[in-house]
Parts: structure tokens; C-alpha cells; sequence
């Protein structure tokens, strides 16, 4: 079901707070929106599958480790060199205040969905209104949900029944806290050490099937091997990029932005390879895509600029969305499935309602960063950060 994180996320540079004036990577910020977008895809094609076997646009699911590799990369960039006068305490607030009150909204919207929808699970089963205020609450303060506890609404096995993709912002919290903790005192060649263990773990669980389906599509529950993919996933990705940060030089390629979200696309849309006895095909696949062909996009596009006042506004506006994007769409992708289902509709017949929940999603995360968003977390600064600087 939901795997995906857009850790992950709009604008995260400009969340960083670049007091020290560093350039803006506005190229990063649109393929991150690129990526977004092509979730709402992924997710509106799981309609339509059985399984991830059948699933035509099927590798949505690593625009996650796309997104981790990313907040790595901007979050070194961001911080290694601020340390020496920047308390722990400040980087939590900043990276809370950055982060937090969508995960908020998600939640909440969930809530009505799930209502709207008829308070029942997957299976028809009816499910009590003070079930649902646990999950909610859970949701609220980003706690897991057990596997067939009560706040388990939807009777999966989802971490966040309410908005499901709310599990990759658990694993981008914990990616935090072990930067913040040990990641940023690490060497460079502590740092790189890290991470060949740890895509050597990623590739194993991908390449030995793990997942049962041959693919990285893991992290969103505490199922079966769940929790340890999802934190190899977040371990390789996010280490990765804050390496890769420690070592950028750029190279100059023409038309960075278009090439890249090209890239992006065509390795998120390929349909699922290999069949019941080589599933390892995926898995390699999977694994390529991870460990070399996003960091090699997220280089590519940290070296780039904008060069026309068309671009630079796509890519900003890709990127403002972005994060909002990735948190509310999926408490309506809920009602979505439930409408194809219970109409038993194929993608010819329900593709009206797929675009309008593409565009809707688009629309909405655009209200919720200028209504809600954008304003609360200036005054969230205002009140926690500005105050002790003395802006």
C-alpha cells in the first residue's frame, strides 16, 4: 500500500535557514516536485493491481529513497559547517518546525476521509469512532501503529492508517536524530564506510527478495521485514547524501533540469521486471536505482542552475508544493480505492476521477502552504528561533 515520503519535500534547503547566505539549489527543489507528481501516479495505479507483480506504473515507490538521498545532500549542505554555534536543540526545533505541522494536516485529513468513507476496514469490518481518535492521535505525534492494534483502523498493517505515506517522515525524524546524534561527527571516510555497509545491506534485502516481491517497496508497516528495510533504506539514502555533500564538485551539463527530470520519470514508471522465479531482477534493478542512478540525478542536479526566468519559476513552484503534495494526497487516494473497488472500474473507466484527484491534490497542497503552511511555520520561527537570536 503507501510508500512513499516526499521526505521530503518542498523547498527543504530554504528550511535549513541558509543564514549564511549559500546558493539556493532550485534544480533540487524541482525534481523533487517532479518526483511528488509521480507518486500521485504510483498511488493512483495500485487501484488497478493486484499485487506489485502486475502493476504497470510500478517503481513510484523509490522516489522515497530519491527523496532521502536529497534531504541527506541539502541537510549537510545546510549544517556540517554550523555545529560550532548551533546547539542540538535548535537543529530539532528547526527541522521540527520545517516538518511537523503537515504531518499535522495529513492527519487530520485523514480523519475525515476515513469518516467520510464509513469508519470501516478494508474488509467492511465497522470500526469505533474511539479507535479512530487513537489513530489519530498516533498520526498527530507520529507513533507507529501496531500490527491488529486498535488504532490499526484500516486493518492492514500500515504504521499510519490515516495517511499512510506519514511512514517515511518516521524514518526522515530518525534520519535526523542520528545526524544530529553521531552522523555529522563522522569523518569523510567514516561517513563512506557507512554507507557501502549499508548499501551492501539494501542490496541483500533487495537482490535475497526480503520484501517478497522482489522490490524496496518496504517501510510502511511493522510487518515481516518492514522496519529493517525501511531503516536500510533511510541509513543508505540519507548517509549518502550528506556524503555526497561533503564532496561535491560540480560538472556542467546543459539543460540540467529537464535531462534529470526525465531521469526521474523513467526510472520511477518502469513496470515491475522479472516474474515468480527471477524476482531478483527487480531486485537488481532496485538496487541500481538506489545506489547509483539518484545520487548520480541528485549530483547532476546540484550542479545545474536555472537559466531562464520559465524554469527557475517551474522549479520553484515545483518545490513549494512539493512536501504539501506528498502529505495530503493519499487520505484521498483512500476514497479513491474505495470507489474503484466497489465499482469494480478499470483505469479506462475511472480515469476521469484519476486526474481530478491529480489536479485536486495539486490545488490543495498549493492552499495548505499558503494558508496553513507556510504561515504557521513563520510564526513557529518567529517564536522558537528568531527570539533567542535576537531577530
Amino acid at each position: 500500500m503507501p510508500v512513499i515520503n516526499l521526505c521530503i519535500m518542498k523547498n527543504i534547503t530554504s528550511s535549513a535557514s541558509f543564514a549564511d547566505s549559500k546558493p539556493h539549489y532550485d534544480i533540487l527543489d524541482g525534481l523533487r516536485g517532479v518526483a511528488a507528481l509521480l507518486v500521485i501516479w504510483y498511488h493512483v495505479f495500485e487501484a488497478f493491481a493486484t499485487s506489485p507483480l502486475d502493476q504497470g506504473f510500478n517503481h513510484g515507490y523509490l522516489a522515497v529513497d530519491f527523496f532521502f538521498v536529497l534531504s541527506g545532500f541539502v541537510v549537510g549542505y545546510a549544517y556540517d559547517d554550523r555545529w560550532k554555534r548551533m546547539r542540538m536543540r535548535d537543529f530539532f526545533k528547526r527541522r521540527l518546525i520545517r516538518l511537523h505541522p503537515m504531518v499535522v494536516m495529513g492527519a487530520l485529513l485523514g480523519v475525515v476521509t476515513f469518516v467520510v468513507q464509513g469508519c470501516v476496514k478494508w474488509d467492511g469490518t465497522p470500526v469505533p469512532f474511539s479507535h479512530v481518535m487513537l489513530a489519530m492521535l498516533l498520526g498527530l505525534f507520529l507513533i507507529p501503529a501496531l500490527p491488529g492494534s486498535a488504532p490499526e483502523v484500516r486493518g492492514n498493517g500500515e504504521m499510519f492508517p490515516l495517511n499512510g505515506p506519514s511512514w517515511s517522515l518516521f524514518f526522515e525524524y530518525i534520519g535526523n536524530l542520528l545526524y544530529a546524534l553521531f552522523l555529522h561527527r563522522l569523518s569523510t571516510r567514516a561517513l563512506a564506510v557507512l554507507v557501502a555497509v549499508a548499501g551492501a545491506g539494501l542490496a541483500s534485502f533487495a537482490l535475497f527478495n526480503l520484501s517478497g516481491f522482489g522490490h524496496l517497496g518496504v517501510g510502511w508497516s511493522l510487518l515481516d521485514y518492514n522496519l529493517p528495510g525501511g531503516l536500510l533504506r533511510m541509513t543508505f539514502s540519507f548517509s549518502a547524501g550528506l556524503l555526497m555533500s561533503r564532496v561535491f564538485r560540480p560538472v556542467h551539463i546543459r539543460g540540467t533540469f529537464w535531462w534529470c527530470s526525465l531521469g526521474v520519470a523513467v526510472l520511477l514508471c518502469i513496470p515491475h521486471l522479472g516474474a515468480d522465479g527471477t524476482l531478483w531482477h527487480n531486485g537488481l534493478y532496485d538496487s541500481l536505482c538506489t545506489l547509483f542512478f539518484f545520487p548520480l540525478l541528485v549530483w547532476l542536479g546540484a550542479s545545474g542552475r536555472t537559466t531562464d526566468r520559465g524554469s527557475t519559476r517551474i522549479c520553484k513552484f515545483l518545490g513549494d508544493i512539493s512536501y504539501p503534495l506528498y502529505i495530503i494526497h493519499y487520505p484521498f487516494m483512500y476514497l479513491f480505492y474505495a470507489w474503484v473497488w466497489r465499482e469494480g472500474l478499470s483505469f479506462s473507466q475511472a480515469w476521469p476521477m484519476a486526474v481530478a484527484v491529480f489536479v485536486g491534490s495539486i490545488l490543495l497542497a498549493w492552499l495548505c502552504l499558503k494558508l496553513y503552511d507556510g504561515p504557521v511555520r513563520r510564526w513557529l520561527s518567529r517564536k522558537f528561533l528568531e527570539r533567542r537570536t535576537g531577530k
